[in-house]
Protein backbone atom coordinates (compact mmCIF):
# COMPACT_ATOMS: atom_id res chain seq x y z
CA UNK A 1 0.00 0.00 0.00
CA UNK A 2 1.71 3.91 -0.87
CA UNK A 3 1.27 6.22 1.12
CA UNK A 4 -1.94 8.75 0.33
CA UNK A 5 0.48 11.72 0.85
CA UNK A 6 3.28 11.07 -1.43
CA UNK A 7 1.04 9.61 -4.01
CA UNK A 8 -0.56 13.14 -4.35
CA UNK A 9 2.84 14.77 -4.33
CA UNK A 10 1.44 16.70 -0.91
CA UNK A 11 3.92 19.37 0.54
CA UNK A 12 1.91 19.81 3.87
CA UNK A 13 -0.95 18.19 5.41
CA UNK A 14 -3.62 21.29 6.51
CA UNK A 15 -5.38 20.64 9.77
CA UNK A 16 -8.25 23.15 8.13
CA UNK A 17 -8.93 19.91 5.84
CA UNK A 18 -11.42 17.77 8.87
CA UNK A 19 -12.72 15.45 5.33
CA UNK A 20 -9.57 14.16 4.90
CA UNK A 21 -7.76 14.12 8.59
CA UNK A 22 -11.38 12.70 9.50
CA UNK A 23 -10.45 9.06 7.49
CA UNK A 24 -7.96 9.13 9.58
CA UNK A 25 -9.39 8.60 12.88
CA UNK A 26 -11.25 5.81 14.09
CA UNK A 27 -14.37 5.66 14.94
CA UNK A 28 -13.88 5.88 19.00
CA UNK A 29 -11.85 9.03 18.50
CA UNK A 30 -8.68 7.82 18.18
CA UNK A 31 -5.46 7.73 15.72
CA UNK A 32 -5.53 5.67 13.31
CA UNK A 33 -1.78 3.86 13.38
CA UNK A 34 0.46 3.51 10.29
CA UNK A 35 0.36 0.04 9.31
CA UNK A 36 -3.74 0.51 8.82
CA UNK A 37 -3.73 3.79 7.44
CA UNK A 38 -0.90 3.01 4.92
CA UNK A 39 1.26 6.32 5.17
CA UNK A 40 4.59 6.84 5.27
CA UNK A 41 6.45 7.61 8.66
CA UNK A 42 7.36 11.07 7.70
CA UNK A 43 3.43 11.91 6.55
CA UNK A 44 2.38 9.82 9.34
CA UNK A 45 3.62 12.23 12.10
CA UNK A 46 2.35 15.28 10.19
CA UNK A 47 -1.01 13.61 10.10
CA UNK A 48 -0.82 13.32 13.47
CA UNK A 49 0.66 16.75 14.74
CA UNK A 50 -2.16 18.05 11.91
CA UNK A 51 -5.46 15.73 13.72
CA UNK A 52 -4.23 17.72 16.94
CA UNK A 53 -4.48 21.00 15.85
CA UNK A 54 -7.81 20.71 14.19
CA UNK A 55 -8.99 19.15 17.58
CA UNK A 56 -7.48 22.10 19.99
CA UNK A 57 -9.12 24.63 16.93
CA UNK A 58 -12.28 22.29 18.05
CA UNK A 59 -12.57 21.74 14.60
CA UNK A 60 -12.74 17.88 15.02
CA UNK A 61 -13.61 15.82 18.62
CA UNK A 62 -11.89 14.58 20.91
CA UNK A 63 -13.89 11.84 21.43
CA UNK A 64 -16.63 10.06 19.56
CA UNK A 65 -19.99 10.92 20.32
Amino acid sequence: MYCYFCKKNLQEINFHDTETLSRYVSKSGKIKPKDKTGACAKHQRELTTAIKRARIMALMPFVAK
